[in-house]
């Protein structure tokens, strides 16, 4: 295959696994290149995304690195896709926007589940287009006119996955301090809240508030995007932060990101609760 110039979060991912079972089956570099008889350069060229790969070589060198996880390499060879396959909507953002707004897109789009937590903002899948734009507007150095279009109409094309037929089974975090918060001013606000007091009806959604009253909890301060995959290995965690989007694929960080949510949870109120007060907030204002 001809080398890429610019691979996907989504390619890169599958080259990141690739390697993981490599050095999972104590094979080297070179001996991996010797048993496809291929030059020694194709291998680091796989792993860093530079080369793609077919299902077919997916599988043969999963079996070569002594891979028996069947539904692993099952997801691995899925992650391949078609030549033939259409264009993705997010592509037409593509040099637009930072790489990290698409590979968010991506990660989303193939989730088998959503996970999120916030702080100070509300989750961005749940936004409105009034809302989003006062996020943007405040960004520091200000962005052009052009720029925070651009930003709310992706951000509203990402809203997909938890729309209509197939929608993505979602669980939100949302600490009561997002909830009060008046990006856009009082009235912006308001059909904000009562827009999400909505989307936590839909059998899709499940929305959680931590209350004030909860006092001190875990995971305090953060923003958290945990997409589940089709096997827990292919889980990814996105991570907001001031510096642009971060992403997280390691076992271990996967595994501490998982108990995180859960703890978080604990200090939530129930659904109903929490769509109780998201109206009530919504009608003080």
């Amino acid at each position: 295959m001809a080398p890429r110039n610019a691979p996907t979060g989504r390619q890169r991912r599958l080259a990141t696994e690739m390697r993981r079972l490599r050095e999972q089956g104590g094979i080297s570099i070179q001996e991996a290149a010797a048993l496809l008889g291929a030059d020694r350069t194709l291998i680091p060229n796989i792993e860093a995304a530079r080369t793609g790969l077919s299902e077919e070589r997916v599988r043969r060198l999963a079996s070569m690195y002594k891979c028996l996880d069947q539904s692993l390499i099952d997801a691995l060879a899925a992650m391949v896709g078609s030549r033939r396959s259409p264009s993705p909507w997010w592509d037409e953002y593509r040099g637009k926007l930072p790489d990290g707004h698409l590979d968010v897109s991506e990660i989303e789009h193939h989730a088998t589940r959503i996970r999120t937590a916030q702080t100070v903002h509300l989750p961005g899948l749940f936004q409105t287009e009034d809302h989003a734009r006062a996020i943007f507007d405040l960004g520091v150095p200000p962005l052009s006119r052009l720029e925070v279009e651009l930003r709310v109409a992706h951000r509203m094309g990402r809203q997909s996955v938890i729309n209509g037929d197939g929608a993505t089974p979602y669980v939100g975090i949302i600490h009561e301090a997002a909830l009060r918060l008046t990006f856009g001013g009082r009235k912006v606000a308001q059909q904000q809240l009562n827009y999400l007091a909505e989307a936590a009806d839909r059998d899709n959604v499940t929305l959680l508030v931590v209350p004030f009253s909860a006092g001190a909890f875990y995971g305090a301060g953060q923003s958290i995007l945990y997409a589940e995959g089709p096997v827990p290995q292919l889980d990814t965690v996105h991570l907001d932060t001031s510096l642009g989007a971060h992403f997280v694929d390691a076992p271990t960080d996967l595994a501490n990101y998982r108990s995180l949510l859960d703890l978080m949870e604990r200090s939530t109120l129930s659904p109903a609760e929490s769509r109780e007060l998201i109206r009530s907030i919504a009608r003080e204002l």
